[in-house]
């Protein structure tokens, strides 16, 4: 077995020799004990282990180079680093539980530096496996990273082939079929250590959502979420019985818990079916993030479906710029300016009208605010009190809100 384990430079023939048979019994029962690992990714360990056993060889570099490519395939093939290290420890282990029988007439001395061989090589060859294995997974996991921000910049731009979005998607486990929504977190800054919060975001959704129809990204500085909602999520009217929800909460609970990014701002678009309808929540969310940004709102977690309102009045913004000038401008001339008499004239729409908790909100007197509206009604002719003139004063401030009038000039028109 020795003569031609050396003559084979510790290659193994296409055919085992007869006294090679035990090699194959070892293999096989390490295997076993490996959970099936193939005994193909073994190589040349075996009469490696034997020949240093049985001559004290080392292994030479090309040997082991072998052994790193052993691990690379492991991890292509799927095997768990585990499993492959178990296959290779277990195999040391049976061959020198066999030793014995083949060199039994050797004295203690030569089998303890029989055993320091074997260690040696054992030593090697696992942290070569070892090294191979995290070569390859490091390079599936940069492929992999690299599919996902193409699928996820074509999921959102919406205007790939459905087909091949389609058989791209299965392997990350997304039915396109089903109604998604997609939510986005912007930091307070420049987006911190980005495979923390991925890897902070895809451990809360994996739990709660599983880990198929979730998919993780970047996106523009923003870390991007796409997730499955129920299906009678779509087109819902009220958000506040929409379970998706959760989703904004669930993300901006997680992000909180990193030592960078805080305070972070997420915006959870609309639930819609299919591939475009994932465009259309990505779209919804980027918009709702841009527009609390404008509103300066402290809302940690906003739905696009709270800011439909916005979304009307932007889709004519040279209507919008000229219902503020004609119904809002004369309020410039109150003294200390427009911007008290908007901000009490938002209130007073957000309290139903209520000039008591109106001034609660507001820090004031009852009295400063009905002084207020009776300013507004003197300066611009419209009746705050009045339903007939609620409705324009109250589309007018929203306006206002949204082109950030009058801390800006209102836009010109074109």
């Amino acid at each position: 077995m020795t003569d031609n384990v050396r003559r084979r430079g510790g290659r193994r023939p296409a055919t085992p020799e007869p006294e090679d048979a035990w090699l194959i019994d070892v293999a096989e029962g390490a295997s076993r004990d490996a959970g099936g690992v193939p005994v193909e990714l073994l190589g040349d360990y075996l009469p490696l282990l034997a020949d240093a056993a049985t001559h004290g060889r080392r292994a030479k570099r090309r040997e082991l180079d072998a052994v790193g490519l052993l691990g690379r395939q492991a991890a292509e093939q799927g095997i768990s680093a585990g499993k492959v290290v178990q296959l290779y420890l277990s195999a040391a282990r049976r061959l020198w539980q066999d030793l014995p029988m083949v060199v039994r007439s050797r004295d203690r001395e030569a089998v303890r530096a029989a055993a320091t061989a074997v260690l040696q090589v054992v030593d090697d060859a696992v942290a070569t496996l070892a090294e191979g294995y995290a070569l390859a997974r490091r390079d599936l996991v940069r492929r992999e990273e690299s599919l996902r921000r193409e699928l996820i910049d074509d999921l959102l731009r919406g205007d790939s082939d459905l087909g091949a979005l389609v058989e791209r998607a299965e392997p990350f486990g997304l039915d396109l079929a089903r109604v998604h929504q997609v939510a986005l977190a912007a930091p307070s800054r420049r987006l911190p250590d980005a495979d923390a919060a991925i890897s902070a975001l895809e451990a809360v959704m994996f739990d709660r959502l599983g880990d198929r129809d979730v998919l993780v990204a970047t996106k523009d500085g923003l870390l991007v979420v796409l997730a499955p909602a129920d299906a009678g999520a779509a087109g819902r009217v009220s958000p506040e019985l929409d379970a998706s929800n959760e989703l904004g909460r669930l993300m901006h609970g997680e992000l909180s818990r990193l030592r960078r990014g805080r305070p972070w701002r997420v915006a959870v678009g609309r639930a819609h079916p299919g591939v475009y309808g994932i465009a259309r929540s990505y779209e919804e969310a980027r918009e709702a993030l841009t527009m609390a940004g404008r509103l300066h709102t402290d809302t940690p977690v906003i739905n696009a479906h709270d800011l439909l309102i916005y979304r009307v009045l932007l889709r004519d913004q040279p209507a919008i710029v000229d219902l503020v000038q004609a119904v809002l401008t004369p309020l410039t001339r109150a003294r200390g300016g427009a911007g008290p008499l908007l901000d009490t004239l938002e209130a007073y729409f957000a309290t139903g009208a209520v000039a008591t908790e109106s001034a609660k909100r507001l820090h004031v007197s009852v009295r400063t605010v009905t002084y207020r509206l009776a300013r507004v009604k003197t300066l611009t002719g419209y009746d705050p009190a009045d339903p007939a003139h609620r409705f324009t004063l109250q589309a007018a401030v929203l306006g206002a809100k949204v082109l950030n009038w009058p801390q800006e000039p209102l836009p010109t028109p074109a």
